[in-house]
């Protein structure tokens, strides 16, 4: 089965060039356009995509409020990867915050286009971790951020799981992170299930932005 993909950008262009991009490549299908956030919600519930690939920046609702809105009222929601023309922006940061899987900069070649679809869609790695961790040096609480050091104080990872989300932090596949530590990629899998359930995060970019807030993992 593709991946299939909405976009969601008030540039026609922009929308354009990335559904030739992405239609390009036989395993994935864009099912559908929306100008701005306020229409995604009706049409991820009508047309389930499992990627929106949204602007960060919008007229109406912008993609920061339209990723909460998502992931508030949509059962089993699907990843939302914010696009956005700058790399270092404080909106960027805040998509995250708010449960984005990763962002894409709008000069972005082809490939990296495909490659973001792609690895969000699979689920098993952080996109950009380089510049997760600059964005969260940059605006992030730097430990500061009392609710996320509570909930990671809750979470009691064992020694192997704080392990775990430490090389997840720096952006490593869980078949990458298996080869670390000598053990299969089942029982990494494994570990990183629970992880995220233990810090109630719904993918590994929610937990490692949680590890960056907490003071958990350092963002430099």
């Amino acid at each position: 089965m593709p991946v299939t993909v909405l976009l969601v950008d008030d540039e026609p262009l922009v929308r354009a060039g990335m559904r030739a991009v992405l239609e390009a490549q036989p395993d994935i299908e864009v099912v559908g356009e929306a100008a701005d956030g306020a229409a995604v919600i009706p049409l991820v519930r009508q047309l389930r995509p499992d990627v929106v690939a949204m602007d960060v920046r919008m007229p109406l609702l912008d993609g920061i409020e339209a990723t909460r809105a998502v992931l508030r009222t949509v059962d089993e929601p699907p990843k939302i990867i914010v696009v956005t023309t700058f790399e270092n922006d404080e909106y960027v940061y805040e998509a995250l915050r708010a449960g984005a899987d990763g962002f894409l900069l709008k000069r972005a070649r082809p490939a990296e286009i495909v490659h973001a679809v792609r690895l969000v869609a699979e689920g098993e790695s952080l996109l950009f971790p380089a510049s997760v961790r600059q964005l969260a040096a940059e605006y992030g609480d730097d430990g500061g951020n009392r609710a996320a050091r509570a909930v990671m104080e809750r979470a009691q990872l064992t020694e192997r799981e704080a392990e775990v989300l430490r090389l997840m932090a720096r952006g490593l596949s869980n078949a990458e992170i298996a080869a670390r530590l000598v053990v299969g990629t089942e029982t990494v899998k494994s570990h990183v299930s629970a992880v995220l359930a233990k810090l109630g995060a719904r993918d590994r970019t929610q937990a490692v932005i949680a590890a960056y807030e907490s003071g958990f993992v350092a963002p430099g």
